[in-house]
């Protein structure tokens, strides 16, 4: 994965956390509404991860959390 790809699946790992925060869940909480392994929001969320997600799982993420998917991608430089 390349740098520029790196930051973006970082900033939108930190957009998934801010959101996830702001409706007072905890990883696990989350991940049983999206039907994924508190593991996996946690290698979403990690700063320092590269791991990539699936427009599906952004979905079901965007849908559990209540928040229009554009605004995962409102990335402050």
């Amino acid at each position: 994965m390349n740098n520029k790809r790196e930051n973006q699946y970082r900033q939108l790992g930190l957009m998934i956390a801010y959101y996830r925060k702001l409706k007072g869940l905890t990883q696990m909480q989350l991940a049983e509404l999206v039907g994924v392994s508190r593991t996996h929001i946690s290698n979403l969320e990690a700063p320092n991860m590269d791991k990539s997600i699936s427009l599906d799982r952004l979905f079901d993420i965007s849908d559990a959390l209540n928040v229009p998917i554009k605004n995962f991608f409102d990335f402050r430089e």
